[in-house]
Parts: C-alpha cells; structure tokens; sequence
C-alpha cells in the first residue's frame, strides 16, 4: 500500500512532541502545503487551532490524542497509520461565521466550529436582544450570555450550559442561554442551519458584552451576526470503531 503524503503537527504538550518525533521517522514527512493528509497531534484545543489554520485548504485531518480532551480525535498508535488512514470515515464540518460590530464602529468577521458565545464582561448582566431572520424572538434576555453552536459543538460549551446535543447530520444548531435570569423558564432554541441569527447587545456603557467565536474574542460589542459559512467545509477523518457521529449520539445516553 502506497504511504499518502502526510504532514504531521504537534501542539506544545510533551506527549505529542514524542509522537510528532516517532511518526516522522516511521513515516517521513511533508510541509502542510503540498500534503494529502494532515494529522494534528494533541487534543481537543489544538484540533480546532488546526482547523482554523488549514481552512479552505481542502486537506482532510485525522487527529491522533496526544492532549487533555480528545473528544475529536482518534485514539494515538505508531503503526498501521497508512491502513486506518485507507479506511477511515469522512465527517464534513462547516463552520460559524460571526460578523461583529463593537463601540468604536468597528466591524470584525471570525469563523467557529464549535460555537460563537457572547458573554457579559463585568458584575452585571447581559443584556441582549435576539433575532432570528429578521424578526425580534426575544426582546429581551438577560443572563451572562448566550451562545450558538453547531452539531460538533454541541457536545462542548454548549453541553456545559445545559443545550442540547444534536447529531451531526441533523443540519440543526443550538441557541442556549448561559446562566439565564431573565426570563428565567427560556432554556434556548434549536435553528435551521440555514437560519441567520443577530444579537444585539442592549445597554452596553454599563453592561459589556463580548463576542468569542471558537477562540477568537472581541470584546465591547454592540452588535453580532451569525450564519453558517458552508463554502469552506473541512474534512475530518476518523477511525471506523471510533466514528464521530457514534460518540456525538453516545453522548446522550451518558449517565
């Protein structure tokens, strides 16, 4: 079996540092550029810092655990790399992009593949004002923020804040309130992947919010929105008994 054009890259953890030295040996090596695959080793955090970095790229990634959370990875072995790699199976992730409008008059554009979050920066609440295609949903919701997530995200922050985890094929994203006062019984809304949602940011000189797409922040916002960007889909690649969308629908029966 012919060995695929591999470029490997590690994060900074001393186990994927091992790993990047072992596999580079075992199977050489290529710059990211001229690759036919890429495989990111470490976890969760820097399988989406490769995600953002090869965007648009058109390379497939097979992550391999070397970190912490390795919730989009696949499990980490030395050999048999060019046979998982023969047989794995493809999952398509189109990202978030969040347009951003701050104090100054600025405007800021970032994509997510986890969630876009808008979060109050100081003591006292948010205070937002959610639109779904145009017409007003919630005049009002005051809480520490509020977030949109896409399927692959719904297992993350979003899971954390109580919303609801969606199977990947769902074509569905998550809008859930983070620490909701009022109106205290709204526990979110589930969208169509097609739906564009803006938050505008109500009396922002004493209630700050800021706007996180995956780890891309801007801060004293008054203004966002959000809409899935399905011109530049990324292809991970998984091992077939470590499929994603088996762990995504796994995740719901986890007691």
């Amino acid at each position: 079996m012919s060995i695929p054009r591999i470029a490997f890259v590690a994060s900074d953890a001393e186990a994927a540092q091992i790993a990047f030295i072992d596999l580079r040996r075992k199977y050489g090596t290529i710059d990211p550029e001229g690759a036919e695959v890429i495989v990111p080793l470490g976890g969760d955090g820097f399988m989406l810092e490769t995600l953002h970095r090869f965007v648009g790229k058109g390379v497939p990634i097979f992550g391999m655990h070397r970190g912490s959370v390795g919730f989009l990875m696949n499990p980490y072995l030395l050999d048999g790399l060019p046979d998982r790699l023969a047989t794995a199976q493809p999952v398509v992730l189109s990202p978030l992009e969040m347009t951003t409008w701050d104090e100054r008059g600025k405007t800021g554009r970032a994509i997510a593949f986890n969630e876009v979050s808008l979060l109050r920066e100081t003591r006292q609440g948010a205070k937002l004002k959610i639109s779904v295609d145009g017409v007003v949903r919630l005049d009002e919701l005051m809480a520490d923020g509020i977030l949109l997530a896409t399927p692959v995200g719904s297992t993350a922050y979003n899971l954390s804040a109580h919303g609801p985890i969606i199977p990947l094929d769902a074509e569905i994203l998550a809008l859930t309130p983070i620490s909701a006062f009022r109106p205290r019984r709204w526990r979110g809304a589930l969208l169509s992947h097609r739906a564009k949602v803006r938050i505008d940011c109500l009396e922002t000189d004493k209630r700050p919010v800021s706007a996180v797409a995956d780890f891309t922040e801007v801060r004293d916002i008054t203004a966002v929105e959000i809409e899935a960007k399905r011109d530049v889909p990324m292809t991970l690649l998984f091992d077939r008994e470590a499929n994603l969308q088996e762990r995504v629908f796994k995740e719901q029966f986890l007691t």
